[in-house]
């Protein structure tokens, strides 16, 4: 298995003064669906670290508070309410291209530019939320109920100020996907996915990155809500979309530096959680609860997501 951290997501490094472009209070008429996460003694990494690199152990215990949380990733329905009532841009809008996976790009882009080391990311001039493979992608209301995408750090933030609430710390996150579990590799307990039988989330089936048989029904994102929940009533805490969270990427047991994205400029390294539609064992054995990646505050991709916690 690839244990190289370039694989899952590039990194775009072009805006280091991103600012919002909003800072207009708001009553939040449209807010996602929220479940209550019990406070407790909360599991953090594994003993059973498989990309060692990425900082996934040791195993260690933190205090989780009581809070809420997103029943799923924000929905493109719900970031498109945040955009409307504040008028907010979003940084790949901003900086006027994002990173498309190579299949999903239309025809009619012509040549792109590939990611070296990582060719099936191209940038695409326009992609953006709400063109999601391109400036002349018009099907974002027939995925109003999925993911939003192509958000970066500092856009997540900025939607959940408006929200009143923050994105998770990775202690809660790893506290709220295990479901009450306890120490388990998935949402829902030790059972592996596979390629045929076992479809328990969103993942890459086949030959990465030529060949997707879609046993699981979906060849990029599935709706914020779908598969089973988890024991607390979270959706897709697998697969599906990446999480940003509100920590940056350290390795905590290690006396290394992890490595860094291309272009990627000092102390603006941030931690993404729960894996995507684009992993697979094979190459990218990230969709495990322990597993992590380090991407740019700036960057932007259409399996790059994030969901919201508040305080109780």
């Amino acid at each position: 298995m690839n244990g190289d951290a370039k694989c899952c997501s590039p990194a775009t490094q072009q805006r280091s003064d991103f600012t919002p472009s909003f800072y207009k209070p708001s009553l939040a008429a449209s807010m996602p669906m929220r479940v209550p996460i019990p406070s407790g003694t909360g599991l953090l990494g594994t003993s059973r670290s498989m990309i060692r690199s990425d900082g996934e152990g040791p195993l260690r215990k933190g205090l989780v508070r009581s809070i809420s949380m997103s029943v799923g990733a924000i929905t493109n329905a719900e970031f498109a309410a945040f955009v409307s009532d504040t008028g907010y841009v979003t940084e790949a809008e901003h900086i006027g291209w994002s990173f498309v996976f190579w299949s999903q790009v239309p025809d009619y882009v012509g040549e792109t530019q590939r990611v070296p080391g990582t060719p099936w990311w191209r940038r695409v001039d326009g992609a953006s939320w709400q063109r999601i493979t391109g400036p002349k992608c018009s099907l974002i209301n027939d995925v109003s109920d999925h993911p939003v995408v192509h958000v970066s750090w500092n856009d997540a933030n900025a939607y959940c100020s408006w929200a009143g609430g923050r994105l998770p710390t990775e202690l809660e996150w790893e506290h709220a996907a295990r479901g009450g579990l306890g120490d388990v590799r998935f949402p829902w307990g030790d059972a592996e996915p596979d390629d045929d039988e076992n479809i328990f989330c969103n993942l890459w089936q086949g030959r990465f990155p030529e060949t997707n048989t879609i046993k699981d029904g979906f060849y990029t994102t599935a709706p914020a809500v779908s598969f089973e929940a988890n024991g607390y009533g979270l959706f897709n805490m697998a697969g599906n979309v990446w999480d940003w969270t509100a920590d940056p990427f350290r390795v905590p047991s290690q006396h290394v530096r992890a490595e860094p994205q291309p272009n990627a400029q000092p102390n603006v390294m941030k931690l993404a959680k729960g894996g995507s539609f684009l992993c697979h064992k094979s190459y990218c054995y990230r969709y495990r609860i322990a597993a992590r990646i380090a991407n740019s505050m700036d960057s932007a991709t259409t399996h790059m997501s994030f969901r919201v916690v508040w305080d109780n």
